[in-house]
């Protein structure tokens, strides 16, 4: 049976009919192509196809050059096998999975010694024979009582088969090295022209406290070794943001065993971080027409029944008996918001409402996946919902991601990245609603991202249960991405919950509804600001703005009077009246990354000045005490 696809190569079409079931690889080398030297691979839909697989379907492939970063994962994903297979000539180990990530790729396996460093050198040496011996790639599609045999030694493997609903499976096998794999890979092991093996972590298998201990091996790889030790570079300086050091560093928070893992405290200097973020999220909604709300931390089992969160995301909750009935730790907003709506009859008249709340929330993560404030089991969302009637949408939608952008750009992100999560219209029972709903709901998403030239990237099976949805990913100062707003159209919980409105036609209508957070988590999002920052927050955020030094004793009565000046124009302060050199005094207070240093010294009690000191810059002049105070307001005004 012939089947015709399209090429797309640089721009340039051409259709081709082929056999059914031909590689990408087959088709060029009948036409002796050079496009296998320069290409690893195609994208269809969004979707990677790498030479190796077999085409089943008609479609348009784009070509992807090997320098292409979409090309990366092929990349990644090859030379975690190569690290595999170097590491089962090695060690006794039993191998899991090894796939590519948003960047690089890891390997876990399950192995009673812990790897070394030393370990890690002997790894990447065998690694460079490998790639040295530029073994080809190849694929086989095979029935699962063969894949059974093949991995007959290895449970993770076995669990995995046992695992896929279809008849048959895929592996790769490169020299002596086989491994069960959907793929995307390169042709063979010598294009991997530049890698780095980074760290060793633990892990668990499928990310399951309860299960198998593991280790886990990261690595990179670049087409070029320019661009690895660039990156190097970055994950280097990347070592140093990392905001559980800095957080330590500078007494913003901490995770404390006794309380359990995934669950922050923040210190008095963090939560002053939170208190600023969280004032300016209320001024901004108020301002924007949002009424804010406040629900509480449990509900019992039948909201979350009725929600679909018994159904969609049981096993990311915390469910608990009491008095014989059964209780869910809240681990979303929404039904507590739709209740609300629900309180009163609405009229067409009333819509748009819109309600938002910080609410802490509580979800079962795995504990393999927790990460400092990045990735927790309590946290705060900065929720918001909107209902709406269909006309409505639209606009309500395109409030949202212009009020998004502004809150990006107001904390020092430059640049960001926008995914749409649509449904896998082949895996329907994953999801609530109809095809019908599901297309209306992107299309509202879809006009409004093209209407603000905004680029985006589709990302299919990516939507929540409920709807489709807007991620978008803030790019910090090493260009790393972070989550950032999300928006979430919803046309299934308001009807699971019989929210309607009443129409200019006098009968009853269900309402449209929109989730919203902009930070996400203010967790996450104040982690992220940390590695963004550094620490060295803009004044308007440092949760100490001003730091008072004395030179002797005979300045401390000063030094009180001015922190009384600067408690009065709400600039937040701190005095170091210690008995210790001055050099070391402003060595602490460049430590801990505060914004201004005033010097008080003999010469300026005298003057009724301060000598004034910038964090980073030194020494910037002596200042009348209104006149600084008046620049450090003008800074916070401007959120600088």
């Amino acid at each position: 049976m012939k089947i015709k696809i399209k090429l797309l190569i640089d721009k340039n079409e051409s259709t081709l009919e082929i056999e059914r079931g031909f590689s990408l690889k087959k088709i060029l080398e009948d036409r002796n192509s050079p496009l296998l030297l320069k290409y690893v691979g195609a994208l269809r839909d969004n979707e990677f196809v790498d030479f190796h697989t077999p085409l089943m379907e008609e479609g348009v492939f784009c070509l992807l050059p090997v320098d292409d970063e979409r090309a990366y994962p092929f990349l990644w994903h090859t030379t975690s096998h190569i690290m595999a297979q170097a590491i089962k000539r090695l060690y006794d180990v039993n191998l899991t999975i090894g796939p590519s990530i948003e960047e690089g790729f890891y390997y876990d396996m399950e192995r009673e010694e812990p790897f070394t460093e030393e370990d890690l050198k002997k790894i990447s040496n065998e690694m460079g024979k490998i790639i040295q011996s530029d073994y080809p790639l190849e694929y086989e599609e095979i029935p699962k009582s063969k894949a059974k045999e093949i991995f007959s030694d290895n449970k993770f493997k076995l669990e995995l088969i046992n695992g896929i609903n279809d008849d048959f499976v895929s592996i790769y096998r490169q020299g002596e090295f086989v491994d069960l794999c959907k793929g995307p890979h390169l042709l063979s092991t010598g294009r991997v022209k530049a890698f780095k093996l980074l760290s060793v972590s633990a892990s668990y298998w499928r990310g399951d406290e309860n299960r198998e201990s593991l280790q886990r091996i990261y690595g990179i790889s670049y087409p070029k070794k320019k661009l690895l030790d660039e990156y190097i570079q970055r994950w280097e300086e990347a070592k140093k943001r990392d905001h559980r050091k800095i957080g330590k560093q500078l007494d913003l928070f901490n995770i404390y065993e006794e309380i359990g893992p995934g669950l922050i405290l923040w210190h008095p200097k963090g939560t002053v971080i939170r208190e600023v973020i969280e004032d300016y999220w209320k001024k901004e909604h108020e301002k924007r027409g949002y009424k804010l709300v406040r629900t509480p931390h449990i509900a019992k089992a039948e909201l979350w029944k009725t929600s679909g969160h018994f159904d969609y995301y049981l096993e990311n909750m915390f469910v608990f008996q009491r008095g014989g009935e059964e209780y869910v730790v809240k681990p979303m907003n929404c039904p507590y918001h739709i209740l609300i709506y629900k309180n009163e009859t609405r009229s067409y008249r009333d819509l748009p409402i819109r309600f938002a709340e910080l609410g802490t929330v509580y979800r079962n993560e795995r504990s393999g996946t927790l990460h400092g404030m990045l990735r927790v089991r309590g946290f705060t969302q900065d929720d918001a919902h909107i209902f709406c009637r269909e006309d409505q949408v639209t606009r309500e939608i395109g409030g949202v991601v212009d009020f998004a952008i502004e809150l990006i750009k107001t904390f020092g992100y430059k640049d960001f990245d926008v995914r749409l999560s649509v449904w896998d219209s082949a895996h329907k029972e994953k999801y609530a609603g109809s095809a019908e709903e599901w297309e209306k709901a992107e299309s509202a998403l879809v006009s409004t991202l093209v209407e603000r030239g905004i680029e985006y990237k589709r990302d299919v099976g990516g939507a929540v249960f409920y709807g489709p949805k807007i991620d978008i990913k803030i790019k910090d100062a090493l260009g790393r991405k972070w989550q950032g707003p999300t928006i979430q159209f919803d046309f299934n919980l308001p009807r699971r919950f019989n929210a309607t409105y009443v129409g200019e036609d006098g009968k009853e209508h269900n309402v449209y509804m929109i989730h919203r957070a902009l930070f996400g988590s203010l967790e996450r999002f104040v982690g992220g600001l940390i590695e963004h920052y550094k620490g060295n927050f803009p004044t308007w955020l440092a949760p100490i703005q001003v730091k008072a030094l004395t030179i002797t004793d005979d300045e401390v009565k000063f030094a009180k009077k001015v922190q009384e000046k600067l408690r009065e124009e709400s600039i937040r302060s701190e005095l170091d009246l210690r008995n210790e050199p001055l050099s070391k005094k402003i060595r602490d207070a460049e430590d801990q990354k505060i914004p201004y240093m005033f010097i008080i010294g003999a010469r300026e009690v005298e003057s009724n000045t301060v000598s004034v000191r910038h964090h980073k810059q030194g020494d910037i002049g002596s200042f009348d005490l209104e006149e600084i105070i008046f620049r450090i307001k003008e800074e916070i005004k401007q959120r600088r």
